[in-house]
């Protein structure tokens, strides 16, 4: 085997390289936002296998992955309390799964690198779970909601206080900019767009923000970081379970 000065056997070659340990180690710290393109990766896998069930859905129509794992309060009460859960992974037609998976990257990017990881997952789970509560509120029982955009409210939130906990005006920033924007989209569009939906997410990030993104002076301590998110999830599913 000829090597850049020389020459190595094979089996030296071998030996040289790191152990796969060690390279799964070196592999995962160069994927920075490992959570975010899987929590992409499951939003297309179902709505891709909708598609096949039904390919009209593509364009918008309530299909059968609709029916079976979107929110629904019936649903809900004959005790399919994991559409809480589901719900924030099906869209309703390919223009609603790119604008969310859209923001979902961009934020993504910016916020679990920054976060880490477990704390990202554990803020997004807060803000669909917020979501969701606040859909069960705010819609009409017959309503079937679906969408990751209360998940995605909530990291939006989550940046918008961020900025603010650490001294400079969110709304001088492109975060903050977005979710005014949103919050306008959301209201103009009402009767199409789960209002409860997105406030729900984006209390539930903000919420999330006071210990996840507070200053070091501030002196939160880093178990309080991890803790508040599941708090908030919690909250939001006993919330659901005491609406329906």
């Amino acid at each position: 085997m000829q090597a850049a000065v020389g020459s190595h056997c094979v089996d030296c070659a071998r030996a040289s390289r790191p152990d796969v340990r060690t390279r799964a180690r070196f592999w995962n710290a160069k994927q920075p936002a490992l959570v975010t393109l899987v929590l992409i990766a499951i939003n297309v896998l179902v709505f891709v296998y909708g598609a096949i069930l039904d390919p009209d859905t593509i364009g918008g129509r309530i299909g059968q992955v609709h029916a079976d794992l979107a929110l629904w309060e019936p649903a809900l009460a004959a005790g399919e309390w994991y559409r809480l859960v589901t719900s924030g992974f099906v869209h309703y037609g390919i223009l609603h799964l790119a604008f969310n998976m859209y923001l979902l990257y961009m934020l993504g990017q910016m916020l679990e690198p920054s976060i880490g990881r477990v704390r990202f997952a554990l803020v997004y789970l807060a803000g669909l779970l917020g979501g969701s509560a606040g859909a069960i509120l705010l819609s009409s029982e017959r309503s079937v909601t679906a969408g990751a955009s209360g998940a995605v409210f909530g990291l939006l939130a989550l940046a918008f206080v961020g900025y603010y906990l650490h001294g400079r005006d969110p709304l001088s920033t492109s975060i903050g900019t977005l979710l005014m924007l949103n919050l306008f989209i959301t209201f103009l569009w009402r009767d199409q767009i789960s209002v409860g939906g997105h406030l729900g997410g984006a209390a539930a990030g903000a919420l999330c923000a006071l210990a996840v993104m507070a200053p070091r002076y501030k002196g939160v301590p880093v178990w309080a970081t991890y803790l508040v998110p599941v708090v908030i999830s919690a909250l939001s599913v006993t919330i659901s379970v005491l609406s329906v």
